[in-house]
């Protein structure tokens, strides 16, 4: 009940004085009344001298009060302003008359009004720690406390209503002054990000770090609600959160634009256990960094689930063009140039064709195309592009060629490194409406160390590297981390698909390269190839018997003359099993067909079934092409085997697979293509 009096005896001690100024300003107004409209008859003369004399008595004591605080006031400033103790004067009701300078840099804010303010500071009550002191201290003229962040409090009467307050760190204790040192320019030293706010988000304090992380030099008095922007939610109601919530630290991410710079920033919200007026930390430090490197592993994982959905809608067109193509070989078969169909059916044939092209970008994207690489001099390899990409560029574009004589030999697709040049060329040619110049150069570079570029890690060695440059417009810093990204183009609408650059970025980290690329605006870009040199020599090339032979017939050896053999076909997709097995029996083949692995096995079980050839595909339902395959081969280690496929990279490796001796076929293949390498696997029966 006693503490539950003390703010009323404090709000009726304000009222009492100012009741008593209200009583004396209304006796002055009545006696300047009376002057004027003279005395009343009625009231008896002997009562205007004692009423005159007490209020003149009245007056006299309420300024002598009143200049009784101003000279305390003063006396206090003269003693105590420049003192490194910590002091305040306050009336009888708390009311805060005088502060000096240790305790303001105490406070850290403006000048507090009443003694539960300045308390506020140090303990978490500090309302009711004040009213006990102040009635301690009218009864005892003397009284202490111990705060609740250690700080000793002592109060005592010091004249006609007036309380001298004094803060002391604990170490007078053992006998030393009692200093209340400044420690915020030793704070400002930190090299912590560290802002001190109240709750409503006037920053009282910071850091030298915090200034030169949010690029200003001046932040007490700022609100940090109108410098953070919050990521999802606004700085104001995070702040609020924390406040109103426990004290413990909440991070925050938020964002600031520092010299028209984005920077990203980690916020720790932290409200003060012992502060009732909700005084906030903030520890901030700089996200930038970790938030590309979180975009780029979205950006990555992103990338990821297109590939693998353009790998698998590549495998399926690859197996729908195979039975356009194929059927469409069957028709030619019947329809010779003279025939009127025979124009139509080329121009399903050269579609078709220009399709599967499409396929095999979407395939070099995602890196899930079955590669045959051989080794190659890309010298001569450029020499022979040369003629092409004249044709390619306009008249306007100059093109040349300049290659090292110690440019090293690398081991790539030679057709897909080829479409890497191209892209780049062409890429080239639309940045120069206008006319310009195309360079392409190689060179041999010895990497004495790893390489750190554009976040990818190049290993030591030899490499052969090869620059495409040109004058064009150039592109933006905004546009560069996005160029290899697929259907990002910067041509105007219709005049790109935003594949070029993205597939060559797949067919160069398939081979097992690097692509990098530097622009800038009005000077153009360089386009630059890293791809191993080869130790191995010429002779790496031959490195199997399927591939070997396949790019034998690619050349144009072998011809279509009849031959007999027994082929198992084992392929899950119906029209293309139709179309293979029509064309093997047209050259003479005895074929038997199996939708899946398992049905091709449950031939294979009868002793009497022979076979000289396992053709597969390799991606089946149930037991892949692979699986069946080796397991046949125990029973039949003589039958020759060819795998078929959109593509294989799990189950291929180096561009041959995974069955010693076996040739792979990649779809889509023409009539011609499957009987040449049928031929070439088929052992010589005899008739």
């Amino acid at each position: 009940m006693t503490d539950q009096a003390e703010p009323h005896r404090e709000i009726s001690g304000n009222r009492a004085l100012t009741g008593l100024w209200a009583f004396a300003v209304l006796a002055v107004a009545c006696g300047f009344v009376l002057m004027v409209w003279g005395w009343p008859a009625e009231l008896p003369g002997w009562l205007l001298r004692p009423l005159a004399l007490s209020l003149a008595g009245l007056v006299a004591i309420l300024i002598a009060v009143q200049w009784t605080g101003q000279a305390a006031a003063m006396r206090f400033q003269a003693m105590f302003g420049n003192s490194p103790v910590a002091a305040c004067l306050t009336d009888s009701a708390g009311r805060v008359l005088a502060l000096n300078t240790s305790l303001l840099h105490r406070t850290a804010t403006a000048r507090p009004e009443s003694i539960s303010a300045v308390l506020g500071h140090f303990d978490e009550d500090g309302d009711r720690l004040g009213q006990n002191l102040m009635r301690r201290a009218w009864g005892e003229r003397h009284a202490g406390a111990v705060t609740g962040l250690g700080l000793d409090v002592t109060v005592e009467r010091c004249g006609a209503g007036q309380l001298l307050w004094r803060f002391a760190d604990p170490a007078a204790q053992a006998g030393q002054p009692a200093v209340v040192s400044d420690a915020q320019p030793a704070l400002r030293e930190l090299p912590v990000a560290l802002v001190q706010m109240l709750q409503d988000g006037t920053i009282t304090f910071a850091t030298g770090a915090a200034q030169a992380l949010l690029g200003l030099n001046d932040l007490a008095g700022r609100n940090v609600c109108d410098i953070l922007e919050g990521m999802g939610r606004q700085m104001r109601d995070r702040l609020a959160e924390a406040v109103a919530g426990p004290p413990k630290a909440r991070t925050e991410m938020a964002r600031i634009l520092v010299g028209g710079r984005e920077v990203f920033v980690q916020a720790n919200l932290m409200r003060l256990p012992r502060s009732p007026r909700g005084m906030v930390m903030l520890v901030l430090s700089d996200a930038t960094e970790f938030r590309a490197l979180e975009a780029q592993f979205v950006q990555s994982q992103k990338m990821q689930a297109v590939g693998q959905l353009a790998g698998g809608v590549a495998h399926d067109f690859n197996n729908l063009l195979t039975a356009i193509n194929g059927h469409c070989d069957l028709l030619l078969l019947r329809h010779g140039r003279g025939d009127a169909s025979h124009a139509d059916l080329e121009q399903i044939r050269q579609n078709a064709q220009r399709a599967a092209a499409l396929v095999r970008q979407l395939l070099a994207f995602s890196r899930k195309q079955t590669l045959q690489p051989r080794v190659v001099d890309l010298a001569e390899t450029l020499g022979s592009l040369a003629q092409l990409l004249d044709r390619l560029v306009s008249e306007k574009v100059h093109l040349s060629i300049r290659t090292a004589p110690d440019l090293p030999l690398v081991r790539v697709d030679e057709r897909q490194f080829e479409q890497v040049i191209m892209n780049l060329v062409v890429n080239a040619r639309d940045a120069m409406p206008f006319g310009g110049e195309v360079t392409i150069s190689g060179r041999m570079e010895v990497l004495e160390r790893d390489v750190e570029r554009d976040h990818a890690t190049i290993p030591a060695g030899p490499y052969a590297v090869i620059d495409v440059t040109d004058t064009g417009t150039g592109m933006s810093e905004e546009q560069m981390p996005k160029i290899f990204e697929p259907f990002y183009t910067t041509k105007r609408l219709g005049e790109g698909t935003g594949l070029g650059l993205s597939t060559a970025y797949g067919i160069i980290k398939q081979t097992g390269g690097f692509i990098f690329a530097t622009s800038r605006i009005g000077e153009g870009s360089t386009f630059t190839l890293y791809l191993p040199a080869n130790a191995g020599g010429p002779a790496a090339a031959e490195d199997g018997r399927g591939a070997a032979q396949i790019a034998s017939l690619a050349d144009g050896q072998g011809g279509d003359g009849p031959c007999r053999g027994r082929i198992l076909l084992a392929e899950d997709e119906a029209p293309v099993r139709s179309f293979a097995a029509r064309a093997l029996r047209m050259r003479g083949y005895v074929v038997a067909e199996a939708d899946s692995g398992e049905a091709a096995l449950a031939l294979l079980a009868d002793p009497d079934f022979a076979v000289d050839l396992l053709l597969s595909d390799v991606v089946m339902p149930g037991l892949d092409g692979p699986s069946w395959v080796r397991l046949a081969l125990q029973t039949r280690p003589e039958a020759r085997v060819i795998f078929t496929s959109g593509y294989a990279e799990d189950t291929f490796h180096n561009g041959g697979p995974n069955v010693p001796g076996a040739a792979f076929l990649p779809k889509p293949f023409s009539l011609s293509e499957l009987t040449q390498v049928v031929k070439a696997q088929m052992p010589a029966i005899p008739a």
